[in-house]
């Protein structure tokens, strides 16, 4: 049967027909340029969400923030973007994906540029409470842009593609708000950053548009999200990513204090260095990609290759154990490196699955569910972070970040079942 595609993005200009398409069938090239608007948004999403990063020296000086003052504003970006990671996919399946992206931009972008207009902690906080309201909605908007767009032998490597975005965010942001904060003073940095997102806008709204209809093919089912939270599926998808995400949220965090306070490094020698982490990062979002594409095409069942390529990757995370370890500070950064390579290459797969199993009508709403989950994940993990580096040490807190990925494979395989469609109804 021949599948009926529109031409150009021009064709459809917002066009949010019913998502019946079947990307399997014959997939448009379209769907590069589509993953780039999201790989772009990602970018502006990491640029906006650590600005507070580089200017916190600046603010807690002029604010006269204390440690858990400005821990405090951390805490309540962190609040609303979990919470809000079960409500905004969920609405971006109801609204559509170009409206509910382009809402979800439009708030975090203007709460980026309210940061320029804080007089003190509490307005600082709300102003980053408003900022993690907004961008929880990239990852489930992302997600669902490939479940759109791409067969499922293209999902986890187009996932890989956008997801990369928040490692080049990492990178670009230290150096990019520390010129502009220097020439021009804080609310700049906040203002010019913030101001990315309404050019991205400026592309997507005209641009995106689900692809037509593979002729008769029927429109797929909407499932209510209470129906969803009913899903086996569901919760031991959300379970598996309380175990992995936190990783992530470890290094964002920590690991310049770490090799601060651990390794003696000094603001000059963070500056230097302690960006490699994230650059290497960024290869484990293609390789993830590129190895269930192999597996695949070599004749695999889909739920070996996912599970295999996520077990694969989680392995590569244990080398966070040897890097407390290691006496050569050189080895330490390789060692994370290589963990971090093992973090991106495991979501990769991951942020594959709700595509997979369920229709590309709810893919939203459940990777959000998930992510909300992993949210709170995060936020406990921290915690105990802190307290371990008070009472202990690093050594135990890097054993743990180690070990949680192979949890969360642990889990995957005995429990989550086949990664098909139909599967999260057995």
């Amino acid at each position: 049967m021949e599948a009926k595609h529109s031409g150009a993005p021009a064709a459809d200009i917002g066009r949010d027909q019913t998502a019946f398409y079947s990307p399997d069938v014959s997939p448009s090239p379209w769907r590069w340029f589509m993953i780039g608007l999201v790989f772009w948004a990602t970018v502006i999403n990491y640029l906006d969400r650590q600005t507070l990063s580089v200017v916190a020296p600046v603010l807690r000086e002029e604010f006269g923030m204390s440690n858990v003052t400005y821990s405090r504003v951390v805490f309540g970006f962190l609040l609303a973007y979990t919470i809000m990671n079960g409500v905004s996919g969920p609405l971006i399946d109801r609204l559509g994906t170009r409206l509910g992206y382009a809402l979800c931009m439009l708030w975090w972008s203007g709460s980026a540029i309210l940061h320029a207009f804080a007089t003190g902690p509490w307005t600082l906080g709300l102003a980053r409470f408003s900022l993690g309201m907004g961008e929880a909605g990239n990852w489930p908007a992302g997600v669902k842009v490939v479940a759109e767009w791409f067969p499922k032998k293209e999902r986890a490597l187009a996932s890989g593609i956008f997801n990369s975005g928040s490692a080049i965010g990492a990178i670009l942001a230290p150096p990019l708000v520390a010129w502009i904060l220097l020439q021009f003073g804080w609310p700049a940095a906040f203002v010019a950053v913030g101001v990315t997102g309404f050019l991205w806008l400026l592309v997507w709204w005209p641009s995106y548009h689900v692809p037509g209809p593979v002729a008769g093919s029927k429109p797929e089912e909407t499932i209510p999200t209470r129906q969803l939270l009913k899903k086996k599926f569901v919760w031991v998808f959300t379970l598996s990513k309380i175990f992995m995400d936190p990783v992530w949220y470890f290094y964002i965090f920590w690991f310049p204090e770490y090799l601060k306070s651990a390794r003696n490094f000094d603001m000059a020698s963070i500056g230097k260095y302690g960006w490699i982490p994230f650059l290497v990062a960024g290869f484990g979002n293609i390789l993830g990609g590129l190895l269930s594409s192999a597996l695949l095409r070599r004749g695999w069942p889909l739920t070996a290759a996912r599970k295999s390529s996520v077990t694969v990757f989680a392995a590569l995370m244990t080398a966070a154990i040897p890097a407390v370890l290691v006496a050569d500070v050189r080895v330490s950064i390789a060692l994370v490196s290589l963990a971090m390579i093992g973090y991106t290459g495991s979501l990769a797969n991951m942020m594959a699955f709700p595509a997979d199993v369920f229709p590309k009508t709810v893919v939203g709403s459940v990777y959000g569910i998930a992510s909300m989950g992993a949210g709170f994940g995060g936020m406990l993990f921290t915690l105990l972070t802190g307290w371990m580096v008070d009472h202990y040490s690093y050594h135990p807190v890097f054993f743990m970040f180690g070990i949680a990925p192979l949890v969360c494979t642990t889990i995957l395989w005995l429990w989550l079942g086949p990664i098909e469609k139909g599967a999260a109804d057995s």
